[in-house]
């Protein structure tokens, strides 16, 4: 435990500790011993980083590479400094940079100068030059995406398809890409200028060294040439290799894509793809072997090998085909009996389905954003916003449909149509006049759009418009539908599964309701009018104490949910709130007490008896106060006494659209603002 309390520790304090080494490094000597050390660190730790980069999967794994690179530099330069202070000082900086020296170049001047020449060369002419363009390009592209990838976040949470944590995850995540390549941009420069650096360096050793040991040691002019230049070319090396070695290591990690797994696993896996570019090249190899004047043996060597691979590969297929081949025949000879079960199965109507045309299969490829794992998180959050269990949704193919269409059917009968084109993305905007496309309408909110080709997206975001997948398209329109027939979709079964979840947390409500004052029928006609107008019966508790209440007195269905209405009216008020404010147009006294004493009951629920002339007055001056409301950006609602509502409802629904009608008592219970915005007269609207 103390171990472990010791190294939480001297973890956070590891890089300023390292930083003011660094600083001390560059002011007081050290011996050579310890310089030996730190270049050892040196190298390795270029090492590290170079072999991190290749593992990483995507950049932002590996998102402090632009810091470490910048402690790298310093660090190296620290030790160009203290190993230039040995060598003009001693004639000797330790046991690293002599076997540099001696070893690496076999202590000749001229070889020792071409390697470090060509160590920078390969570092400042190709590595450096082109992570620094790749830098800097990716950083321009990345800024430039930002704001399609967030619109296109926010399309996701809107249609359900991801969680708030996931949204602001992603979020995150971009904004993380977009501070990484920006920093990377950076960074690049550290290691240009590290380059110039390590040159400039040697050049001031070889003269300073010269200088030193004619001056001031009195050795004649070859003998300081050879002892301290071949010192200061083997000081060179040592701050060369690290240098490359992490000049590659950006090149690596800003030429990076995000990918399933490392680099050397991906690259293996492209590269075998086509055993025929393999074959291919083992058979030249093999025949440059042949030719008079070539070394036979290399030639001969790899031409063989990447003929045996392609062998392997080549055996690997005939596996994999006859594989798909066997379960093929097994899923011929698997074809549905006519039996009286299996016909049943297939005359059974299925409560939700989403059929595809046949090039739209591809929305439905398996992978972890595909369809039915948007569609797996639709159900998950209308269940947690409107309490309703959405039954499984069948996903098939149909040859009869139009390319590029897909059609949505609620109990067999289609209330939903629209195109995704595969290849394709819809942008909702204005503007898009220059832009290649097919024009469109938005199938859920009626805007208007254009199906433009997938790589004019970018394009498109720079016009302002909001681009979205095809797959979000058909998901959003999924997610309207399912929301207008919740109540078509909740079955008896659900309501008898909710039901048992209720009992198990208050199991008092349910006994003194069910089956005592009301059946699973009834509850379940309650539950359907509350979703047919949208009000979520997830507080099942508290609609089944209301329940019980009303009951003993009638068991009118429209009284019922009255009832449960008024024990959630704050969750009724809240879809309409706009920042705490509800706009409601009210109904004129006069013709609210004409429409009560015409109230009569029916076998359909309670109705308004009036004049026909004056009942379209009265629509037309409720026309009217919405399009107003409207026009000022505002979504009323319509209250009228709680005696009214349904029948008002029923009576207005369908001449506006559906517009949400609240009682006196619901708008009431909600602690909010309420601001009128219009009042309905029996009146001309004109003259009114």
């Amino acid at each position: 435990m103390r171990r472990r309390k010791l190294g939480s520790t001297l973890g956070p304090l590891a890089v300023p500790i390292g930083l003011v080494g660094i600083i001390v490094l560059l002011v007081v000597p050290v011996p050579s011993f310890v310089l030996d050390l730190l270049i050892t660190v040196n190298i390795l730790f270029a090492l590290v980083i170079l072999l991190t980069t290749m593992f990483a999967k995507r950049p932002l794994d590996f998102s402090v590479f632009p810091s470490l690179l910048l402690i790298a530099t310093l660090f190296r330069l620290g030790l160009n400094v203290a190993s230039t202070r040995l060598v003009l000082g001693q004639g000797y900086a330790g046991e690293v940079i002599h076997a540099f020296g001696q070893v690496a170049v076999g202590g000749s001047l001229i070889i020792g100068a071409v390697v470090f020449l060509i160590l920078v060369v390969i570092q400042f002419v190709v590595v450096t030059k082109g992570a620094e363009r790749v830098a800097e390009v990716g950083a321009r592209f990345t800024l430039d995406a930002m704001p399609g990838k967030q619109m296109a976040i926010d399309a996701d949470l809107n249609a359900g398809l991801i969680t708030e944590d996931q949204a602001r995850q992603r979020r995150a995540d971009v904004a993380a890409e977009a501070d990484f390549y920006g920093a990377m941009d950076g960074a690049s420069k550290f290691v240009k200028g590290d380059a110039i650096a390590g040159m400039v360096i040697t050049v001031i050793n070889i003269v300073g060294g010269i200088a030193t040991g004619v001056l001031m040691h009195g050795q004649q002019f070859v003998d300081a040439i050879n002892t301290y230049t071949l010192l200061t070319i083997g000081d060179g090396l040592t701050a060369q290799l690290p240098a490359l070695l992490m000049a590659v290591s950006t090149g690596m990690i800003v030429t990076r894509s995000n990918a399933e797994s490392e680099l050397g696993a991906t690259a293996g896996k492209q590269l075998a793809q086509s055993r025929l570019a393999l074959l291919i090249a083992g058979v030249a190899a093999c025949g440059m072997a042949i030719i008079p004047g070539m070394p036979f043996l290399p030639f001969a060597f790899v031409g063989g090998l990447l003929v045996f691979v392609s062998t392997r590969l080549a055996r690997a297929e005939r596996v994999k085909a006859q594989a798909e081949l066997a379960a093929s025949a097994v899923a011929e000879q698997a074809v549905p009996s006519d039996t009286p079960e299996e016909l049943m199965e297939q005359m059974r109507v299925h409560a939700l389905e989403v059929q595809l045309a046949p090039d739209l299969v591809d929305l439905v490829s398996g992978v972890s954003d595909d369809l039915l794992a948007r569609v797996k998180s639709l159900r998950r959050r209308i269940a947690l916003e409107y309490g309703v269990v959405v039954p499984p949704v069948r996903t098939r193919d149909s040859v009869d449909l139009p390319p590029a269409t897909y059609v949505l059917r609620v109990a067999g009968v289609e209330v939903g149509r629209g195109i995704a084109p595969p290849g394709k993305v819809l942008a909702l905007g204005d503007g898009l006049d220059a832009l290649p496309g097919t024009p469109t309408i938005e199938p859920v909110f009626n805007l208007a759009g254009k199906w433009v080709p997938a790589e004019m997206r970018h394009s498109a975001e720079l016009l302002g418009a909001t681009v979205i997948d095809r797959g979000s398209v058909l998901v959003t329109h999924l997610s309207s539908v399912i929301t207008d027939h919740a109540a078509r979709l909740l079955s008896r079964e659900d309501v008898r599964v909710l039901t048992e979840g209720v009992k198990k947390v208050s199991p008092a409500v349910v006994e003194e309701l069910i089956p005592n004052l009301l059946t699973l029928a009834e509850v379940h006609r309650v539950l359907q009018g509350l979703l047919a107008e949208r009000v979520p019966i997830n507080d099942l508790p508290r609609i089944y104490e209301a329940l019980t209440l009303r009951a003993r007195v009638s068991t009118d269905p429209e009284g019922l949910i009255e009832a449960a209405r008024s024990a959630l009216g704050p969750v009724v008020v809240a879809p309409h709130l706009e920042d705490r404010t509800l706009r409601v147009i009210m109904i004129d006294p006069v013709l609210e007490q004409s429409m009560l004493e015409g109230l009569r009951p029916s076998e359909h629920g309670t109705q308004i008896v009036v004049d026909p002339q004056r009942l379209g007055l009265v629509i037309e001056s409720l026309k009217h106060a919405v399009q107003t409301a409207e026009l000022r950006g505002w979504s009323p609602v319509l209250v009228c006494a709680p005696a009214l509502r349904p029948a008002v409802r029923r009576l207005v629904a369908p001449q506006t659209n559906g517009l949400p009608v609240l009682s006196y008592q619901e708008v009431t219970s909600a602690d909010v603002t309420i601001e009128t915005v219009g009042v309905v007269r029996a009146l001309d609207p004109i003259s009114a």
